[in-house]
């Protein structure tokens, strides 16, 4: 039997048997510990909501908050973990992903290939605990990062941000999902939001490494059709955000007015890309400011809506 020790200086995993060394820094790695915390807070504000829009509080929901929460964040680990597992080719020639240990080797494809699918199983099998719409939900999701974009799109079609979307959308309608099965249109407001949100954000990424994505034969927006195409689908987007707040309105209207200046701050630094003579400097403002304007937005709600869901 393999005999398992911890290295509490170096957080390292020996497995004495197979001389195989697990690091806690290779599992952040192949967890992607940023998309789930994104992930995981669209849907908490999902959760949020439902509760807001129910009448309901969260003292008699807590133990749905934790399935919510927790199933989540493993459905979404899962399918990161996996995507590390299928992509280890192309991530040997991109300079962002060549240290990842499904590259270096530091940790076996098998053990790779067993954990992404048992956080899979176990994050689906938790979300069912509250309902089956957010086990549902949260398949959906894993299939579409997974399947439709990890396995299929991603290396076919310049349309794979896009299809990629999808999956980042769908926790929202997990966390409602969750509270009430039935979803109510703000669910699907919340769900196009992030759809939208996703596309300039994604784009900005590409243009800052493009040259990564040209080495891996990725066909990414900005590697086929140039910056300049791209800066025009980025403005598209953000446009489309524009009046996404004002649907949003039985929120109150201080966060209507609060999520209208952020999504027309964006605007204008989309307006400001066809001015300026460095497209990469540009493009990483563009990535800043879309993760600012996300976290904003949907820590806005859920505090816009505190008083209610407490009492």
């Amino acid at each position: 039997m393999d005999k398992m020790e911890l290295s509490t200086n170096d957080s390292v995993f020996v497995t004495k048997s197979s001389e195989y060394i697990f690091k806690w820094s290779d599992l952040k790695a192949l967890l992607k510990i940023g998309i789930i915390n994104s992930n995981t807070l669209t849907a908490f504000a999902g959760f949020w909501l439902a509760l807001y829009y129910t009448g309901t509080s969260l003292k008699t929901n807590w133990h749905l908050l934790l399935v919510c929460v927790i199933g989540t964040a493993f459905v979404i680990a899962g399918g990161c973990v996996l995507n590390n597992y299928y992509d280890r080719d192309i991530d040997r020639v991109m300079a962002r992903t060549k240290n990842r240990p499904t590259v270096t080797g530091t940790v076996s494809l098998q053990h790779v290939l067993i954990l992404g699918t048992a956080f899979s199983l176990i994050g689906l099998l938790t979300l069912s605990l509250a309902s089956f719409q957010a086990a549902l939900y949260g398949f959906i999701g894993w299939f579409s990062y997974v399947i439709l974009y990890t396995m299929w799109s991603k290396r076919k079609y310049t349309i794979n941000t896009a299809i990629g979307s999808l999956s980042g959308a769908v926790p929202p309608l997990i966390g409602w999902a969750c509270v009430e099965p039935n979803l109510h249109p703000v669910a699907w407001i919340l769900f196009l939001l992030v759809f939208i949100w996703q596309t300039p954000h994604f784009l900005a990424i590409a243009m800052k490494k493009v040259d990564d994505y040209r080495s891996a034969n990725i066909p990414m927006l900005p590697v086929v059709h140039g910056f300049a195409i791209t800066k025009r689908q980025m403005i598209l987007y953000v446009t489309c955000l524009l009046p996404i707040p004002f649907f949003l309105h039985g929120i109150g209207y201080m966060f209507v007015i609060l999520a209208a200046l952020l999504t027309i701050g964006w605007f204008l630094l989309s307006v400001k890309g066809f001015f300026v003579k460095d497209d990469k400097k540009w493009a990483n403002q563009m990535f800043v400011y879309s993760l600012i304007y996300l976290t904003v937005m949907f820590l806005s709600l859920i505090l816009f809506t505190l008083p209610n869901n407490l009492l």
